[in-house]
């Protein structure tokens, strides 16, 4: 089997399991090998895997709870390793794929915290990520204490003044805070918030071809995820292929979540019928 087969195979399997037993690490590399098919996967998990090891034995020299985790992997990754927020080429399609940011020890937020998540779950320790617009967090807790962590900017912990300044320089000066704001979401929906970048850069780049397979491969993931299909057919729509629209609009109709998307995509589909006919 080819390793674009194979990683294509373990997004399935991936979308077949609850929530709770993804393993964002294995997902992130499965969508990277997609764009770099001749990489040696196996190098990749064994740094992941040395980076958890690490993590413990820093933890066995620090502070118990919250703080003592943080702070193990903030050294393990940020200080001994190298890793960082990629501020200079932000936009950098490389931002997004796991096996390149390990090879380059930086990336976009959300990229980072899923080594940070990863690292953090081999301890098993409780960490999830965050439901925050625009700028990927995680919230780390031993059941007693939790904190708020940034690792695009070397692990910071967040108070409220910074996720305030964070928010409303992502989302507009009159974007308050909110509890929803705090939400976690599942590890289904941090993989594709990752590879959501990868899609929308490919897209603002004019390469919609490319943009629609990695829709594709976000859709072996979760292919009840309506958002997926509606974004499918928008820009099998720019591309003239109106009949591949069709068949994506459709399968948005049949997930969509109100009826007002509904009808929104109906008036679409008709439009489409009717260029066709």
């Amino acid at each position: 089997m080819s390793a674009r087969a194979s990683a294509e195979e373990k997004l399935k399997a991936l979308a077949q399991l609850p929530d709770e037993a993804v393993d964002i690490a294995e997902g992130a590399l499965a969508f990277a090998v997609l764009a770099r098919p001749t990489a040696a996967l196996a190098a990749y998990r064994a740094h992941l895997a040395a980076l958890a090891h690490d993590v413990g034995e820093a933890a066995r020299e620090s502070r118990a709870g919250v703080a003592g985790r943080i702070a193990a992997i903030n050294r393990v990754l940020f200080a001994d390793h190298g890793y960082r927020g990629d501020g200079e080429t932000y936009d950098d399609l490389e931002n997004a794929n796991l096996i390149r940011v390990i090879d380059r020890r930086k990336g976009l937020p959300v990229a980072l915290g899923v080594i940070y998540m990863h690292a953090a779950r081999a301890q098993g320790w409780r960490i999830a990520g965050l439901n925050f617009p625009g700028h990927f967090l995680v919230r780390i807790d031993d059941g007693a204490r939790r904190a708020i962590v940034d690792p695009f900017h070397g692990g910071r912990v967040c108070e409220a003044s910074d996720l305030r300044d964070l928010l409303k320089a992502t989302s507009g000066a009159d974007a308050e805070l909110s509890s929803r704001l705090y939400e976690p979401v599942g590890n289904r929906q941090v993989l594709l918030r990752l590879q959501s970048n990868v899609t929308a850069r490919l897209a603002r780049a004019g390469r919609l071809d490319e943009a629609v397979a990695s829709l594709n491969a976000q859709l072996l993931l979760a292919p009840e995820e309506g958002r997926l299909w509606f974004e499918r057919g928008a820009y099998q729509v720019r591309l003239g292929n109106f009949r591949a629209a069709i068949e994506s609009l459709e399968a948005f109709v049949a997930r969509a979540g109100s009826a007002a998307a509904r009808r929104e995509a109906q008036t679409l589909l008709a439009g489409l019928r009717r260029r066709l006919n």
